[in-house]
């Protein structure tokens, strides 16, 4: 662990108790804990099986090598020593998760009840087409439901996660002039797109150009006729962007795009802006990747694997990942006979249990229930945005959409930052936002609430973040000192970051 620096005594914090610094709140590490002969579990004799060697089964180069002090523990250890640690986690579930543009909000049990089927979870990726007949009917549904939120031709359920549909999009668009045998060199993206972006078109082969953005938060339509170019394959544009605006100007952006034959990709990321209200097919857009662990409350991070279906426009289709999944008159299939096809993605078909989650959601909201996602998405922003204009402030003043950008512009002239007002959210017992992205914001403060926060919630968070600039203006050590009651107090993140330990010994502590 790195160096912590040195704070002011621990403050009386509104709303919350102080609890010692003992057990459950500080656990040792495993290999503290750990007792010379105790044992987690005790197998009985093999008895009439051979005991073979591992060596003999495996290559040696596969084979790990010993580690020394391994720790010795037994079950109610280990047990004890985890759910330790989970108490520490949060999640949605216990409040308001604030993560602008990463859309942590509650996933509905019954979409994990769904995902549990006996028929879904024990079936198994290398049985015949015959015999899984309801997990290809499923990824046919699912498809279908997201060509109609859409208004695209297909759907790949292939990408395990945004970033790797974002990737298969851009190979489509470049199969596609390619089977033209045109070979085009660059690849426009705004500096308000998700970071990925640019990573994605550069794997793929293509210079990036930035646009920049004007002073609503939106894209320079003048910047972007400049650039336009028969030398241009696409524009990788995120819709809503990263300022959390709406691109206004849609369809004269298409237009431009279009009018020197290059494709439309919209980064889908933050769909539950407008899905059910507008279907990006409908603004000109060609391809487009979705996150269904962000719109369709699929676990996010850590919680379980993501999910990233591109949908493509019927010019893309042809060159869709390998295989899709057909009906035909014997039922469902899967079809590896697509000459175009930019190839096989990766193993299987996608994360199953993540396309099973999110169909659940689907169907249980319907179009009018993903609708009001939309609607109570952007009303909550707006919510937060109003309750606190005037203490943080605002770079942009283009209306909100699902999340809204704040910079630490007001606390600055304290000597207050926004990594400070982070660090202080702990305390009030809220996760901190999203900070310091986009990077074209200086000391951006990025929050986004989700549709699954009550006003309630809303309300909270806002006299949290009320106090914390009365504080930067009144007591800026204090808030400079913060966190004061999380068990680990402020490290140093530069060094954690660039001298990671990442293997245990007594000397490293």
């Amino acid at each position: 662990m790195a160096e912590t620096h040195d704070t002011p005594p621990v403050p009386e914090v509104p709303g919350l108790e102080h609890t010692p610094e003992i057990g459950w709140r500080n656990p040792k590490l495993l290999f503290e804990t750990s007792r010379p002969g105790r044992l987690g579990v005790q197998l009985p004799p093999i008895g009439t099986v051979d005991d073979t060697p591992l060596a003999t089964l495996l290559p040696e180069e596969l084979l790990r090598p010993a580690i020394d002090g391994m720790p010795e523990l037994s079950e109610v250890d280990v047990v004890r020593h985890f759910t330790r640690l989970s108490r520490r986690n949060y999640t949605p579930e216990l409040g308001l998760y604030p993560l602008g543009s990463c859309t942590m909000k509650y996933n509905p049990r019954i979409n994990e009840e769904a995902a549990r089927y006996p028929g879904f979870a024990n079936s198994h990726p290398l049985q015949p087409a015959s015999t899984v007949q309801g997990n290809l009917a499923l990824c046919w549904a699912l498809e279908e439901a997201l060509r109609e939120i859409t208004g695209l031709s297909r759907v790949s359920l292939h990408p395990a996660a945004g970033a790797q549909g974002e990737f298969a999009g851009i190979q489509m668009v470049q199969a596609a002039f390619a089977k033209r045998g045109e070979k085009r060199r660059y690849v426009l993206i705004p500096d308000s797109a998700h970071g990925t972006n640019p990573a994605s078109a550069h794997f793929a082969g293509f210079e990036v150009q930035e646009l920049l953005s004007n002073e609503h938060g939106t894209l320079d339509l003048e910047d972007l006729e400049r650039a336009m170019t028969e030398d241009v394959a696409a524009l990788m544009l995120t819709v809503p962007n990263t300022l959390g605006v709406f691109e206004n100007h849609i369809l004269e952006i298409a237009r431009i795009v279009h009018g020197k034959g290059g494709y439309l990709y919209c980064d889908g990321a933050n769909l539950n802006a407008f899905v059910g209200k507008v279907r990006p097919g409908d603004m000109g857009v060609d391809v487009l990747h979705l996150n269904l662990h962000k719109t369709f409350t699929t676990p996010h991070g850590g919680g379980g694997p993501g999910a990233g279906p591109v949908a493509v426009a019927a010019e893309l289709a042809p060159f869709l990942p390998v295989p899709t999944v057909e009906k035909g008159e014997d039922g469902f299939y899967l079809d590896f006979d697509r000459p175009d096809s930019i190839g096989r993605l990766r193993s299987f078909h996608g994360q199953f249990g993540m396309l099973v989650r999110a169909l659940a959601y689907i169907l249980a909201m319907g179009g009018r229930g993903l609708a009001r996602v939309a609607e109570t998405a952007v009303l909550n922003a707006n919510y937060l945005r109003k309750g606190l204009e005037g203490h943080y402030h605002l770079p942009h003043d283009s209306p909100a959409m699902h999340e809204v950008v704040f910079n630490d512009k007001s606390q600055a002239e304290f000597g207050v930052t926004t990594m400070d007002i982070a660090k202080r959210m702990m305390d009030y017992g809220f996760h901190p936002p999203t900070v310091y992205f986009p990077i074209s914001i200086s000391g951006a403060l990025m929050i986004e609430p989700t549709e699954t926060v009550a006003k309630e919630d809303l309300d909270s968070f806002i006299e949290a973040m009320r106090a914390i600039a009365r504080e930067a203006e009144t007591a800026p050590d204090l808030v400079k000192g913060a966190p004061y009651t999380t068990p680990v107090r402020r490290c140093d993140e530069v060094a954690a970051a660039r001298k990671p330990i990442l293997r245990w010994t007594p000397e490293a502590g």
